[in-house]
């Protein structure tokens, strides 16, 4: 089977049966009308596809790579094909082509140039879902360019209707990914982000979608809408893109997310699955999974649907590739967590390749390339596939052949590009039938069987009463944790968790967890909406720009109930006494529809493989709340009675309320028996206390709401701490005794504005920084390595020391000065930052004003802890775009 050139014809293909062990063509092999003839599945229903062109690179001839983490991405030169059948020789007609009928959607030679994707098929088999976009503007700007819209074929009436009948509505967004619901409504992802946008308003910003957390397209998000367009509603808010919805036979719906919070290097593509509603949105699979193919260490999990095993059929592939290759996987999402991680944390086998050994990510193989696989599920484990054989280029002809080992090995050959046809895989004969041959030049894709489904199971609507109704009603949801120091099932207390819950045991100060802090991803413009620049983001990027939703505090066992303001994605932090964070940053998106109830049984060791995230998958939860009913915790206020298994917010909750959100650090002893004596003192870290502006608007200090914010931006809240007047005065005569302003040392020139050394090489004055004009310069010394200065003829120059190296030529011989001496390389003294962006416990700054520091009692514990809660979310220059100057 070779390919002399690709001018030549490929219609041979259509005659061939593949064996998938090897590859080679079988002798005498049956004719597709042959062996298809009994088969109704395939003769009987229609196929519907994508006729794609591949774009090749007008420079370098290469073939333009497509990347997933940009679902708007046009590539123009695609239709939709309507096949009678599933067999090679069946009638096929253009189906899209006709909704851009008109000289205006011609480009400057005359083509047609349109996008389309994306395809479903109606539980009936009569219907047909897809994303179509119309061709480019020319010279029009990209947002005047037209946007991906969700349409519907119907094969019966041979209708073809854009979903969203609106053009103003239609272009409010990109639409891609739909899939029917069984109710007949639509979920769908896109760039909407409806409920985000109305938020955005609340909190005092301009309506707009954010990018995603790569900061390079608008971020796609479900949502749900009636099947003629109207009430669209969004359903899930994560900051980085959800995609692929797919309805499983319950009813949930299973789709591909984009975890990316912080952008740490265990971010990628996983599987989730949310209700119709929103509520119940969980991880599924794949966390750590993304080098579990040998092929690529960066495979993400994309387009789940199902199979006639019950597993999840994926797509196994990195974000960007050229050839457009997939792995085709099977996933066992019932019983697996990893590919290789069973729910309850044994290791066992979770994923398998449907033809293993294929290529992928630019590694050619004798087994060719999938691009795309749709199931007929028919009970035969059979596939429609699009296909390429393995091609290779010889460099001295340009000739096209097929591989072979010898080729593949040999410096005289390149690959081609691939020749995508489209293929009726056979899992258990292991062969694969033509369906549609390929031809140079252009991708087959997506095939689908217009064929009747039984209909998924219907989740109606979450419905909340009593207190979380009323929550729900002014606009929370509620957080539940069992105990922070349940650790992935272990409890990490020294005598164990019922022993901290005990007041008579374990005073307040001696528990290590004291509060938990709620922090909110900031959603960030495109430049069109507010254009500034990087440097707003400060030290680094890696946490874009954070607001905090509040505090609660965490009761003596660990435990914590509180409501969150609902429809924003959040994160959490345990913090100590003095409000910084213990433990490493919570890096995955939380979140809780208006009413709902998130249920958490602890926390989890970023570094540890153990199942989490899922409420089926891990350990049993470390702590079993109470002993028994009717009776308060040992230790504890008679009145707070515990129901058996309850925590302790639980039990606070029942008989109180449930906690909200405050924005100041407060702790009350609520806990303390009769025999706790002397009673436990309050304190509080409130903004109130501050002499410097506080981070949070006069409405929110006098009422916290679900749309109150603290946003502390570097200029506005932290730096003046440095410059305010600390001047310590003897209460009777007036007279001053000490003065503890930190720029009365912290600053490069003295009283009498002569030079100086500053205190402990920290220059914390007002100005601009040399190295970065749109910092404050404090803020470099702060958060920057530094190199130590010393005082000379009345300057301040970098102190040089002796490396103990000396000036070499090339041979390696020291380099003499004019009286024959060696010349010795002098290098600068570093000097490390007192701060890190890594959090609070990890800045030594705090080091001299803990008791019997030298700098005890100079900054107020409100200050203290609002440095703190600053750092502890990234040390961000702005935390709010708008704060941020224009670029």
């Amino acid at each position: 089977m070779e390919i002399e050139s690709p001018s030549t014809q490929i219609g041979q293909f259509v005659r061939l049966v593949v064996a998938l062990g090897t590859l080679a063509v079988l002798s005498g092999c049956l004719s597709s009308s042959d062996s298809q003839q009994a088969d109704p599945v395939v003769v009987e229903n229609p196929v519907a596809y994508v006729e794609r062109a591949l774009l090749f690179d007008e420079n370098t001839g290469a073939l333009v790579e497509d990347n997933l983490a940009d679902p708007s991405a046009f590539r123009p030169g695609a239709r939709l094909l309507l096949k009678a059948s599933a067999t090679a020789d069946a009638e096929t007609r253009d189906i899209t082509s006709r909704a851009f009928a008109g000289p205006q959607f011609l480009d400057d030679a005359g083509q047609l140039r349109y996008d389309v994707k994306d395809l479903h098929v109606s539980h009936d088999g009569a219907r047909l879902l897809f994303t179509m976009r119309a061709p480019e503007i020319e010279d029009a700007d990209d947002e005047d360019q037209p946007t991906w819209n969700i349409w519907e074929y119907d094969v019966s009436t041979d209708a073809l209707r854009r979903i969203i009948d609106s053009d103003v509505t239609a272009r409010a967004g990109q639409d891609v990914a739909p899939a029917y619901l069984p109710d007949g409504r639509i979920v769908f992802s896109s760039t909407r982000q409806r409920i985000s946008k109305a938020i955005l308003l609340d909190e005092g910003k301009p309506q707009y979608a954010g990018l995603d957390e790569e900061g390079d397209s608008h971020a796609f998000v479900l949502h749900v809408m009636d099947d003629d367009g109207q009430n669209i509603e969004q359903i899930t808010f994560n900051q980085s893109h959800d995609l692929d919805p797919m309805v499983a036979d319950d009813g949930t719906i299973v789709f591909s997310r984009w975890d990316n919070a912080g952008q740490t290097r265990n971010n990628g593509v996983n599987l989730y699955r949310v209700n119709p509603d929103g509520t119940g949105l969980s991880y599924l699979f794949g966390r750590h999974s993304h080098d579990s193919v040998p092929e690529a260490n960066d495979i993400q999990y994309l387009q789940p649907r199902k199979s006639d095993s019950g597993n999840l059929l994926v797509q196994l592939r990195p974000f960007e590739s050229a050839d457009y290759a997939s792995v085709l996987a099977e996933v066992d999402v019932d019983q697996f967590v990893e590919a290789n991680l069973r729910i309850d944390g044994t290791e066992a086998s979770g994923q398998r390749s449907l033809v293993p050994g294929v290529g992928l990510d630019g590694q050619l193989s004798l087994k060719g390339s999938y691009a795309s696989v749709s199931p007929l599920l028919d009970g035969t484990n059979r596939y429609l596939v699009s296909w390429t054989p393995c091609r290779l280029r010889e460099t001295a002809t340009d000739r096209i052949v097929n591989c072979t080992e010898y080729r593949l090995q040999s410096e005289d050959y390149q690959p081609a590009e691939p020749v995508y046809g489209l293929w009726l895989l056979d899992i258990t004969s292991a062969t694969q039938r033509p369906v549609v041959p390929p031809v140079e030049g252009i991708q087959f894709d997506e095939a689908v069987l217009m064929k009747e489904r039984p209909l998924e199971g219907f989740i109606p609507e979450s419905q909340f009463t009593g207190d979380e109704g009323a929550l729900g009603d002014a606009g929370y949801g509620i957080l539940h944790i069992r105990s922070v120091y349940d650790i992935d099932g272990i409890d990490t207390t020294p005598a164990g968790i019922a022993a901290m819950a005990d007041p008579l045991q374990t005073p307040p100060e001696d528990r290590p967890a004291r509060f938990l802090r709620l922090e909110k991803p900031v959603a960030i413009p495109d430049e069109n909406v507010r254009d500034f620049d990087n440097s707003a983001f400060g030290r680094s990027r890696a946490q874009l720009m954070r607001e905090i939703l509040g505090y609660v505090p965490i009761e003596p066992d660990g435990s914590v109930k509180v409501a969150v303001p609902a429809n924003v994605a959040f994160a959490i932090s345990v913090l100590d006494g003095q409000g910084q964070r213990i433990g490493a940053r919570h890096q995955n998106w939380l979140t809780v529809r208006p009413g709902e109830t998130l249920e958490c049984s602890g926390c989890h060791n970023p570094n540890s493989p153990a199942p989490h995230g899922r409420p089926d998958a891990g350990p049993e939860p470390a702590w079993g709340g109470a002993a028994t009913t009717s009776l308060p915790f040992p230790g504890t206020d008679t009145t707070l009675f515990a129901d058996m298994g309850e925590t302790m917010a639980e039990v606070f909750a029942r008989i109180n309320e449930i906690r909200r959100p405050t924005p100041d650090v407060i702790y009350a002893d609520e806990w303390s028996g009769d025999a706790v004596d002397p009673k436990p003192d309050s304190f509080a870290y409130a903004y109130a206390d501050l002499q410097t502006p506080p981070p949070i608007s006069g409405v929110c200090a006098t009422e916290w709401a679900p749309n109150c914010r603290i946003v502390i931006n570097y200029e506005q809240h932290i730096h003046p701490l440095w410059g305010l007047d600390r001047v310590v005065l003897d209460p009777d005569t007036m007279a001053v005794i000490d003065d503890y302003t930190c720029t009365g040392c912290h600053t490069d020139t003295d009283a009498a504005d002569a030079q100086q050394v500053p205190a402990a090489q920290l220059d914390l004055g007002d100005g601009p920084s040399p190295a970065e004009p749109l910092h404050f310069n404090a803020y470099r010394e702060l958060l920057f390595p530094d190199n130590e200065q010393e005082l000379v003829n009345g300057a301040l120059v970098d102190v040089l020391v002796d490396s103990g190296e000396v000036l070499e030529d090339e041979e390696g011989n020291p380099i003499l000065d004019a009286e024959g001496n060696v010349q010795p390389i002098m290098v600068t003294v570093p000097v490390q930052a007192s701060m890190s962006v890594n959090g609070a416990r990890a800045s030594n700054f705090f080091d001299v004003f803990v008791e019997g520091g030298t700098h005890k009692d100079f900054l107020t514990p409100a200050e203290l802890r609002l440095i703190a809660e600053w750092l502890d979310i990234g040390g961000q220059y702005f935390n709010n775009p708008f704060d941020a100057p224009e670029d």
